[in-house]
């Protein structure tokens, strides 16, 4: 990808140096303690998570310049800060050519573990979309996995993840993201319409010049190496369909390219 460093996005929260739940960590605490001592602290009226981190309060961030970085790492926060800055530009534009207006998301850069409006969440889980306050949280480290692990690498395969939550902002606008628990088959037709909506980013990527030979290739790698048949296979080495949420990679692949190709909305009905 053609893309030259500037200043980070105004909707970018770097919350690398913060600790989640004080000095102990939630991460290593599990869900279940945590559970536990917020059922105390309710019951005894007492910040027990103060306790256990000797001291710390729950959320409390780390120092400034307490964690440790390296320039490629700071590289990459400069990547996706350009990545989101021009994905919520496209959509800016696309959407108020649908007389819908587009609000800004925000880009939670965070390592290890993360405290959202939808809960607590870890760096296993990978990168993710919260509607509830609107921001997508990323461990960049997740990002080593992408191409170690799943044998994805390149920057639109990186450009591809991001655009992917993006899409699910652009949903949470447009009310197509369902209230409440959904199935496996209505979490499927949202992940693959995600994928499309990524692809029409990519689409006007292509037309202002941004894409760079074999880019479209890395972000169909990309999306079909986190197909649920190819992640079933690498955990289990059996593949069963009904517990699908994403989909498969061919299917992942398929509707990501088909974005690509259409550069339209309406192309994305899953």
């Amino acid at each position: 990808m053609r893309w030259s460093i500037g200043s980070r996005s105004s909707n970018l929260e770097d919350r690398r140096g913060e600790r989640a739940f004080g000095g102990l960590g939630v991460g290593r605490l599990g869900i279940g303690g945590v559970i536990v001592l917020l059922v105390l602290s309710l019951i005894f009226k007492k910040d027990f998570f103060s306790l256990v981190s000797g001291g710390t309060g729950a959320g409390e961030a780390a120092p400034a310049g307490a964690f440790e970085t390296t320039p490629d790492e700071e590289h990459l926060a400069d990547f996706v800060s350009f990545v989101f800055d021009t994905a919520q530009a496209t959509w800016a534009k696309i959407l108020q050519q649908e007389g819908v207006t587009y609000r800004d998301a925000k880009l939670v850069l965070f390592r290890d573990a993360v405290q959202s409006a939808c809960g607590f969440a870890e760096a296993a889980t990978g990168p993710f979309y919260c509607p509830g306050d609107r921001k997508v949280y990323i461990d960049l480290g997740f990002y080593d996995e992408l191409r170690r692990r799943f044998g994805a690498p390149g920057d639109f395969a990186q450009a591809y993840v991001l655009a992917h939550e993006v899409g699910h902002h652009v949903q949470n606008l447009l009310g197509l993201m369902p209230g409440g628990r959904s199935s496996n088959e209505q979490s499927v037709r949202i992940e693959l319409q995600a994928d499309c909506l990524a692809g029409i980013w990519g689409h006007y990527m292509a037309q202002a010049g941004v894409l760079e030979p074999g880019d479209v290739e890395e972000g169909l790698g990309a999306a079909a190496a986190v197909g649920d048949d190819r992640l079933q296979r690498m955990s289990t080495a059996t593949v069963s369909p009904d517990a699908f949420t994403h989909g498969s990679s061919a299917q992942r692949a398929s509707w990501f390219r088909r974005g690509l190709e259409s550069g339209r909305v309406q192309s994305c009905q899953t």
